[in-house]
């Protein structure tokens, strides 16, 4: 491992907390792609399967900052457990429902109930800011928890679509419901890297979103959210016309491939300047590499049109983390995260459904049209909301991981 991975694993329980959040966090990629798999493959209606994973993932944008309010004030511990709980309950509910074969409202229901399920990235990140905030560290930090995002959705989507098309059409839901039970569990077990709960940050100024850069971000990261959304269900509907519904899973490997191979990479460097000026960089970098894929002609083009696309998420996503430890508050950093996974729901709920809309009524190649719009709207959002990216006056403290960026290169710590 490189000296400035290795180096940030040197305080006791960072393996043990980061690992925790792996097995986690893999109901990220698998709930979603494994609802629109499960349902396609039972009723044939891509429609409907992408207005369930839309349900499921608007409702996880208005219950999951509400979550991570609770856990910034209450703890880790004493929030993350119940929830999960009702979240594995109301997943195990839509797969009963599905194979008794429930009236559709029951799987709406249960849909919305399911989105309570936590960010367990967003509570591993607020762990390695309590532990290298204001530190070149966090930057590594960052970036490797941006790898491991990448590599669940690697692995993720290859499980659950391969056991549903395998195995049962509900299988691939069923794992991510037992992983989220037992990332859960193991990570709040940890409780010496648990960060410090806030029980009177949370009416100091109300909620996090009331930062205006914050805001910029949340929407900058809906447009996002909708080129994922929309890719992962335009690309399992190219590869069923295409003959190989199965190999959707390999296609969204290798799209989340470039973007595990730039973050890795990404960690390993000093990025110099403002985190405004990279975000916004990145962003219409994303835009443009949303082109190719309008020009598909078959699953070998969109692997390798994907993955040139990959290479922009990483670098863009761990860059906007360091952008919310400077927006908002300490007291209310997992809130803040939260946020912008919440951005990511509502715009993978958007880009899902309006992706399988366009397949049923024009076809596969036509959805294409979704992720690259919405990545243009990304590009618009960034660059028009540029100047609000700066802390506010109050949180000019928050600003030494840049300051301290550009002043030093600590060879004590990438020793």
């Amino acid at each position: 491992m490189p000296s400035p991975y290795r180096a940030i694993f040197a305080v006791p329980g960072t393996k043990r907390f980061s690992a925790a959040g792996f097995i986690g966090r893999m109901p990220l990629s698998m709930l979603g792609i494994g609802i629109v798999t499960m349902v396609s493959q039972v009723t044939g209606r891509y429609g409907l399967a992408g207005a369930l994973s839309a349900t499921l993932a608007l409702s996880s944008a208005a219950l999951g900052p509400q979550v991570s309010r609770l856990v910034d004030r209450f703890g880790q511990r004493r929030v993350l457990r119940p929830v999960s709980a009702v979240t594995v309950l109301a997943v195990g509910g839509l797969l009963l429902c599905s194979e008794y074969r429930a009236p559709y409202w029951t799987l709406f229901g249960c849909a919305v109930v399911a989105g309570c399920m936590p960010s367990l990235g967003s509570m591993v990140r607020a762990r390695w800011a309590a532990i290298y905030a204001g530190t070149p560290g966090l930057h590594t930090a960052y970036a490797l928890e941006s790898v491991v995002d990448e590599i669940c959705f690697i692995i993720g989507p290859i499980l659950s679509i391969g056991l549903c098309t395998v195995w049962f059409p509900e299988a691939g839901p069923l794992l991510a419901a037992g992983f989220l039970a037992t990332g859960t569990f193991l990570l709040t077990a940890q409780r010496s890297t648990e960060p410090a709960p806030h029980p009177g940050g949370q009416h100091e100024g109300g909620s996090a979103l009331r930062s205006r850069g914050l805001q910029v971000l949340v929407i900058t990261f809906v447009a996002t959210g909708a080129i994922f959304g929309a890719v992962d269900v335009s690309t399992l509907a190219f590869a069923q016309e295409q003959g190989h519904k199965a190999a959707a899973s390999l296609v969204l490997a290798v799209y989340a491939s470039g973007s595990c191979l730039a973050g890795a990479i990404f960690g390993l460097l000093r990025p110099k300047g403002r985190a405004s000026h990279r975000f916004v960089l990145g962003i219409c970098v994303m835009a443009v590499s949303m082109i190719p894929p309008l020009l598909v002609g078959n699953l070998a083009f969109l692997a390798v049109a994907l993955f040139v696309s990959g290479l922009t998420i990483a670098p863009t996503m761990v860059t906007a983390m360091a952008l919310v430890e400077q927006l908002v508050p300490r007291a209310k950093l997992t809130e803040g995260m939260t946020w912008t996974s919440t951005g990511l729901a509502v715009g993978v709920a958007l880009g899902a459904s309006l992706a399988g809309s366009v397949t049923d009524s024009s076809g596969a190649r036509a959805a294409f049209v979704v992720p690259a719009s919405g990545a243009a709207l990304a590009a618009v959002v960034a660059f028009l909301g540029y100047r609000r990216l700066r802390p506010a006056p109050g949180l000019e403290g928050q600003r030494t991981y840049d300051q301290h960026n550009e002043r030093h290169r600590d060879e004590d710590y990438v020793a």
